[in-house]
């Protein structure tokens, strides 16, 4: 197995676009498994395109975009991030070790993103199946036309949670300070109770699911209603 250590990129001394070309390029079969980029400057879209399953340990706060159109590797950030983490995520794991900024997770189709820290507004904008799970609170309109997937606050949410939901569910264990357009308090099944725990689980955060509401689509927005045939 690779030395850890041996297989470490100097931001200092090599360009963004050598390190996410050559964590881009490594074969299937590469025994290559773990990187850390070091000496970072807030870098934009930082380990983007990944698509083999390896671990990328980003060691500092990084910019914009990180871990975007992730497959399959695990990318750990050692930091604060910028706008848009895992933005379009497909497969494996994203996990932010601080804070995150506006849009985390956005328009992500797969895959998990584990915030420990506070995420801003829009986290989770138009999901497609993605789930993230953020240890603190969200800033307002998080889950905003969010299509599939799950959400899954600790803390609060801000205004406008879920605003024109589609089908994802939304579950927050703290206050919500307002629900968006057509987005209702549901019920919490047992169904939804083992949801919620196995991604509790799964991203590590010891939290009692009992203690969670569930939100989602009173799906009064998308659907053709022939009386309001004149506002259409």
């Amino acid at each position: 197995m690779s030395n850890p250590n041996m297989n470490a990129f100097d931001l200092t001394k090599t360009s963004l676009r050598e390190v996410n070309s050559k964590l881009q390029s490594l074969p299937v079969d590469t025994n290559e498994k773990v990187w850390h980029l070091n000496n970072l400057h807030g870098e934009h879209a930082c380990a983007v395109g990944l698509t083999q399953p390896i671990e990328v340990h980003v060691n500092g706060h990084i910019g914009y975009y990180c871990a975007g159109m992730n497959q399959k590797a695990t990318v750990v950030i050692h930091g604060q991030c910028g706008v848009g983490v895992a933005e379009n995520m497909m497969s494996g794991e994203v996990r932010v070790k601080g804070t995150a900024s506006s849009a985390a997770g956005a328009t992500g189709q797969g895959g998990l993103l584990v915030i420990e820290g506070d995420a801003g507004t829009r986290c989770g904008i138009s999901m497609k199946g993605i789930d993230i799970v953020v240890k603190g609170s969200v800033g307002a309109m998080s889950g905003f036309m969010a299509q599939s997937g799950a959400l899954i606050v600790c803390g609060d949410a801000g205004a406008s949670l879920g605003d024109s939901i589609y089908e994802a569910r939304l579950y927050v264990q703290g206050k919500v300070e307002s629900l968006g357009s057509d987005c209702i308090e549901k019920k919490m099944t047992p169904h939804h109770l083992a949801k919620l725990e196995r991604l509790l689980k799964q991203a590590g955060i010891d939290a009692d699911p009992k203690k969670f509401k569930r939100y989602g689509s009173k799906r009064s927005l998308y659907n053709f209603h022939v009386d309001n045939v004149d506002a259409y």
